[in-house]
């Protein structure tokens, strides 16, 4: 189902898989299994079988249901290219991205390898964005080459949650990024020297810099609500969007 969603950078989320599995150090807390064995504990239907990789076709056809323009995070309780998830469904949907032309589609994968096998030379529409996650230099940092390889106006990182610092990072056709640090249990803390070093690196390229959250940690390195350690670098909220999105605004 779409449903709005509390994540600071998008307004909508939309799932047509559920369920995933871990494939790097970034996933080891993953909020989005939380979720899905607590839906599953509570009885929600589509939720059954917990975390587990499931295609729902019944959803498929959420956004076009919807006739305000929104910005939807695709598959924000999965991944749209995990290995299991066939190209014929992948096709199914973004076939539905492709017709929804007044929504912008935010795909954010942990795979980009095959995201950008599957789209091969085939160039996306601007209302759909493609991302990746960039948590740390040994897991994160190679995707970017992957992503830049596939035919986008708009290509994202989400450096969250940021494990480390990922040192000199190219974001050439890179439009916009997102750092955060963790929250929940067991989060790692992220130190403020590692975000300064991704936001000066966006400022230096003309990349758009969204800082959406220090998450269990504060700036000082002392645990508290990720509400109270607050979202601000260095005393300011920095939202800023891609410039097509503005544009539209």
């Amino acid at each position: 189902m779409t449903t709005r969603s509390r994540i600071e950078w998008t307004e909508y989320t939309w799932n047509p898989v559920t369920g995933c599995t871990k494939v790097s150090a970034g996933c080891k807390h993953c909020y989005a299994e939380v979720m899905a064995r607590r839906l599953q504990a509570m009885g929600v239907a589509g939720y059954e079988r917990g975390f587990r990789l499931q295609l729902r076709p019944d959803r498929l056809g959420e956004p076009l249901d919807r006739t305000k323009p929104t910005i939807y995070f695709v598959n924000s309780m999965s991944d749209l290219f995990h290995p299991q998830i066939p190209d014929d469904y992948i096709d199914r949907v973004f076939a539905t991205m492709r017709e929804a032309t007044w929504h912008i589609f935010q795909v954010l994968t942990k795979r980009p390898e095959r995201m950008a096998q599957y789209l091969g030379r085939r160039k996306l529409p601007e209302h759909i964005w493609v991302g990746t996650t960039v948590e740390n230099r040994r897991h994160g940092v190679p995707r970017i080459a992957h992503l830049q390889k596939v035919r986008s106006a708009i290509r994202f990182l989400s450096v969250e949650p940021l494990l480390q610092d990922v040192g000199d990072i190219d974001l050439q056709g890179i439009s916009w990024v997102i750092v955060g640090g963790e929250s929940g249990p067991g989060a790692r803390p992220m130190n403020p020297d590692w975000a300064r070093n991704v936001q000066r690196q966006c400022e230096a390229a003309d990349v758009s810099f969204f800082f959406k959250q220090w998450g269990a940690f504060g700036s000082d390195g002392v645990r508290r609500s990720k509400k109270a350690n607050g979202s601000q670098l260095d005393g300011r909220f920095w939202t800023e969007m891609p410039a097509p999105l503005l544009a539209t605004a």
